[in-house]
């Protein structure tokens, strides 16, 4: 079994396009995971022990927030989404929270 010069020319034509293809597919996805996100500090949706740091009186930094959904204890989230999470105790708040 023999393969003809113009065969081999299209498979090293088709290796080549595959190649370039997957190179443009890795580099597009390297751009979107350095891509960082902005983030904002949402109010009164931490759980206990899992608010991001300086959550007010009684609390001085992260994981010290004593109560589930802690007004004055924030997470940090992608911005623009804060005031849409829900809790048991209502929505996020861009603000600390009585």
């Amino acid at each position: 079994m023999s393969v003809s010069h113009s065969g081999l020319a299209i498979a090293a034509a088709l290796s080549l396009a595959s190649s370039l293809a997957a190179g443009v597919a890795a580099a597009d996805t390297q751009k979107t995971a350095k891509a960082p996100t902005a983030k904002e500090a949402c109010y009164g949706i931490a759980k206990a022990g899992q608010n991001d740091c300086k959550a007010g009186p009684g609390t001085s930094c992260a994981g010290s927030s004593k109560v589930d959904y802690d007004g004055k204890a924030f997470k940090l989230v992608d911005k623009g989404t804060c005031v849409t999470i829900k809790t048991p105790k209502g929505n996020g708040s861009l603000t600390p929270k009585a």
